[in-house]
């Protein structure tokens, strides 16, 4: 560590960070680059930041020797979650007084201290920033804890201006607000706008009183959904006040989190029929070719048509699996994890992978390697999904590379195709249930957009994660680490 926090290049590298957003650079792209500038200038082994969305947090950009953690989550309920959320701003902290597993990773990789700064926005907590220190270093000064909490701040003013910030689809500046009211005149104008009214639609008393009400009216007794032009949408009723003919009563919430599930339910049914029709058009009309033609079919013809029939079937029973996993919010259990032998099932998997896949995918995975904890055909099925997605987003006769390591806490395996690529403000979005990358990506690529959202599921529920990053060259990698046995 240094004796003293070098400042001209804090500043020169804040530069190019301002640049970036100057030059219409958004979301993690920035966000990486701000924690490269800062690691050395504070003399880290490493940085990282993790976003808290309203069931806990995830690692979503980190450098230097907390790089392993990106795509790591930290649930509510973890003891190191707790003392983030509370306490002073920022903080020196011994990792190792902490109980929760990714506190005794860090302290297990001799990464004893780090000064945490919470990133908030009016009180509200959107993520931590987290500067890493070793054992032999010295321990942190107040001038490093002050430029942590900078960053932090720095951090939260990109969430204020939601420009690809935050990466989660239930981000964190997104939270449950009670109701607004108003009362207005005849002529709709403001007299009256509650605590709640400012923050639901980002307008404050001051700016409110006086000027026109900022959304349609709906008729007395009626209710009109209207959605404000920060995106949220508002449920507004409206009726006469009591006592005064003149002024009118306007009360209004918060429905976006409503609108957002019945658009996913609307999708959900949408690419359901969308995807079921292609498999069952094609098995059916095979099936019907096969009896109405049997004779008039040559050996070849039929064992065609009875291949194709099969596979679809595959395709169809994939996708109800898909369908149902997605429905239930889980995967079907196989009873409690188990030490199983990764390479032989990533063999395993990669035999009953469709011919035109099998074809172009290699393996390559250390003759020693360790075994790891979880369910065998679960894992079976995530590599089935990773491969097959890179297949769907990379050229046909493209090469996809399956490999597998360890480290002293971990096995992981790793996908990776020479593809489309994945921008860096997309990779936590993938694992959203129906994203797809671009407005085009769904007629281009089609599917249904469940398969990195049940690989995520299904991983994290055997006490593992998993992430993506472009890969050097193009395409995208696709890792995913599990438990050492």
């Amino acid at each position: 560590m240094p004796d003293r926090i070098d400042y001209s290049a804090l500043l020169a590298g804040h530069t190019d960070v301002i640049e970036m957003i100057n030059s219409g650079d958004a979301g993690l792209p920035v966000l990486n680059q701000l924690l490269r500038v800062a690691q050395p200038a504070l003399g880290a082994a490493g940085m990282a930041f993790v976003e808290f969305a309203p069931t806990g947090g995830r690692v979503i950009a980190a450098t230097g020797a907390a790089e392993w953690t990106v795509g790591r989550p930290l649930p509510a309920n973890d003891p190191t979650t707790s003392c983030l959320l509370a306490g002073p701003r920022v903080q020196c902290v011994r990792t190792d007084r902490f109980t929760g597993p990714l506190a005794g990773e860090l302290a297990e990789r001799g990464l004893c201290r780090m000064v945490v700064s919470r990133a908030e926005i009016g009180g509200h907590t959107v993520g931590s920033l987290h500067a890493l220190y070793r054992a032999d270093d010295e321990t942190p000064t107040d001038e490093q804890c002050v430029v942590v909490g900078f960053v932090g701040s720095c951090i939260a003013h990109m969430y204020g201006d939601q420009s690809g910030l935050p990466v989660h689809g239930d981000g964190p500046v997104v939270a449950a607000l009670a109701d607004g009211l108003a009362v207005i005149d005849r002529e709709t104008h403001v007299r009256l706008w509650n605590p709640a009214a400012a923050q639901v639609t980002g307008r404050s008393t001051a700016e409110a009183i006086n000027q026109p009400l900022p959304f349609p009216l709906p008729p007395s007794g009626q209710v009109l959904d209207h959605r404000l032009p920060n995106g949220r949408w508002l449920r507004i009723t409206s009726g006469a006040l009591p006592g005064d003919g003149a002024l009118r009563v306007v009360t209004f919430h918060d429905i976006t989190d409503q609108q957002r599930h019945d658009h996913e339910r609307d999708l959900f049914v949408a690419v359901t029929s969308h995807e079921l029709r292609t498999p069952v058009t094609v098995i059916k009309g095979f099936a019907d070719t096969l009896t109405d033609h049997w004779d008039s079919l040559g050996e070849t013809d039929r064992r065609q048509a009875a291949r194709i029939i099969g596979q679809r079937a595959n395709e169809l029973a994939r996708l109800l699996d898909r369908l149902l996993c997605s429905a239930a919010e889980a995967w079907p259990g196989d009873g409690p994890p188990a030490p199983f032998d990764l390479a032989e099932t990533l063999r395993g998997a990669l035999a009953d992978l469709p011919a035109d896949l099998r074809r172009r995918t290699t393996l390559e995975v250390p003759t020693e390697l360790p075994r790891t904890i979880g369910h065998r055909q679960s894992l079976a099925t995530v590599l089935t999904e990773l491969v097959t997605n890179a297949g769907k987003y990379s050229p046909p006769d493209s090469p996809i590379d399956v490999t597998a390591g360890a480290d002293d806490r971990t096995v992981c395996f790793r996908v990776a195709d020479r593809g489309i690529g994945v921008r860096p403000e997309h990779v936590e979005r993938a694992f959203d249930r129906f994203w797809q990358g671009e407005s085009g990506d769904r007629r281009r690529y089609p599917g249904t957009g469940l398969g990195l959202y049940l690989v995520r599921r299904i991983v994290e529920q055997q006490n593992g994660w998993v992430f993506l990053r472009p890969r050097s060259g193009g395409g995208t990698v696709a890792e995913v680490r599990l438990p050492r046995r």
